[in-house]
């Protein structure tokens, strides 16, 4: 049997798993680059981020060597800036909106800035917020993620009483469990909880899950308010013969294990399999040739033109040695007795564009057979839709419905991130938390209710 740990040394692990994207390494730099920014009047950086973060203050106030003002600017409107540094798909973001680009110059490194200051901040422990005095009122979470923990930030500021409800033994959620260790480690992870919660008024309750251990129905009787941030399930199911076989397993249990266990024990194929071409996937396939998997192909059933990863996430699978093949469709996993030996794929075409303009991948009848011993799903993720169900919320397959951006159906019960959008990017996911924040705070509080868009810091700015 191919599937095995410990195939690299201690000092290999250690290198393959280094942070992909390291800080700067001097303040000067940081200024240096700082200084390049034109500070745009209108700038489209700050219109293409989601939690519309001021990027030409922040970087203003680095290059005037006001780090906690840079901090703080951030941090007003994501407080989960540190880590959105590392994860975010900036060049689709931020960095892609540069004016730079338009003169075929480097965009400014937006994200390594953002970096530079929040890290600051998380390092020396800057309490950027002073927490309003308690409004007497009880709000309950369900996730301990980023919207989840958005949401709890900002309701503590305003002087609510928060109990997150987490069902994992740690919080973070995707960060923590979901996201490939060479861009974000456990301990940072553990580290930005534990920044965002030093506000005060924000108590978390780990292991306890949703429909097992508490109830909405529950919740409700307890709290003023309840809001929803329970992410997404496990990989959607390729539903083809032989997915039951021993090597076939889903992206996120796999990056799940490696986040949460030593790298020596975390057991990967000689030749591997990944199914799909988002973020996920490429962190798959990319921990499985860093765990020492000497072949590494990624499938896709589509093209390049249309692959949900960035041209930047695709590179760093291409310079770790994955394969790509596109426009292939899995079609059976063939096994040795129990375990997988050979992955079977449609060659696919694209048929013609529909309402929409997106073209559908169509099957030739031609296949062609990959000798693997492990298979990886990506190929996105299922919400919980028993839960949502049993629970008698209104949804759509599963994904929570909401009216607005986070009233559920339920009295006084909101939602936001994953669980109603499906799965997007920790940014989206932020504001997600920061919006149903602002409905609960109308509903509980006062309907003319309004949050500060930037609350007075602790220091001289």
């Amino acid at each position: 049997m191919s599937i095995k740990n410990n195939r690299l040394t201690t000092a290999e692990y250690q290198e393959n798993f280094a942070d992909i994207h390291p800080p700067f390494e001097t303040s000067d730099a940081a200024l240096v680059e700082a200084n390049r920014c034109l500070f745009c009047y209108d700038p489209p950086c700050m219109k293409s981020c989601p939690t519309s973060i001021n990027v030409p203050k922040f970087i203003k106030q680095i290059a005037t060597e006001n780090l906690k003002g840079s901090a703080h600017t951030i941090f007003a409107s994501n407080i989960m800036g540190a880590g959105c540094s590392k994860v975010c798909p900036v060049e689709k973001l931020c960095e892609g909106a540069c004016v730079y680009n338009l003169m075929h110059e480097e965009p400014i490194n937006i994200a390594r800035l953002q970096r530079y200051s929040t890290e600051k901040a998380m390092k020396n422990q800057w309490q950027l917020f002073e927490r309003k005095p308690s409004k007497g009122k009880r709000v309950a979470i369900i996730g301990a993620g980023p919207a989840g923990l958005s949401c709890a930030h900002t309701l503590s500021r305003e002087g609510i009483d928060v109990t997150i409800y987490e069902k994992e033994a740690k919080g973070g959620g995707l960060m923590t469990y979901g996201i490939a260790a060479y861009k974000v480690t456990p301990e940072f992870c553990e580290d930005e909880v534990n920044y965002i919660t030093s506000i005060g008024g924000i108590s978390i309750k780990y292991n306890h899950e949703l429909g097992k251990d508490i109830t909405i129905e529950k919740l409700q009787q307890n709290y003023d308010a309840v809001y929803l941030a329970f992410g997404v399930g496990m990989a959607r199911q390729l539903d083809i013969p032989g997915e039951d076989l021993f090597g076939v397993t889903d992206a996120i249990k796999f990056i799940y294990d490696l986040r949460d266990n030593d790298l020596s024990t975390i057991a990967v194929g000689d030749k591997v399999a990944v199914i799909g071409m988002g973020m996920t996937a490429i962190d798959a396939a990319t921990q499985a040739k860093r765990l020492g998997a000497s072949e590494v192909h990624l499938v896709y059933r589509r093209t390049q033109e249309e692959m949900p990863c960035t041209e930047k996430e695709l590179n760093i699978a291409k310079l770790d040695g994955c394969n790509i093949i596109w426009l292939a469709a899995p079609k059976e996993i063939i096994g040795n007795g129990d375990n997988v030996s050979q992955l079977v794929c449609d060659i696919m075409e694209l048929g013609a564009p529909d309402a929409s303009g997106r073209r559908s991948p169509i099957a030739t009848g031609k296949t062609f057979t990959l000798d693997v011993d492990m298979v990886i799903k990506a190929a996105g993720q299922m919400p919980f839709a028993s839960m949502v169900s049993e629970e008698n919320l209104d949804n759509n397959n599963g994904k929570v419905a909401v009216e607005g951006k986070s009233k559920t159906n339920l009295s006084n019960v909101f939602a936001g991130g994953d669980c109603v959008n499906g799965g997007r990017e920790v940014v989206d996911a932020v504001q997600a938390g920061k919006d149903g924040a602002a409905a609960i705070l109308k509903t509980i509080i006062s309907p003319d209710y309004i949050i500060e868009s930037e609350l007075k810091p602790t220091f001289n700015n």
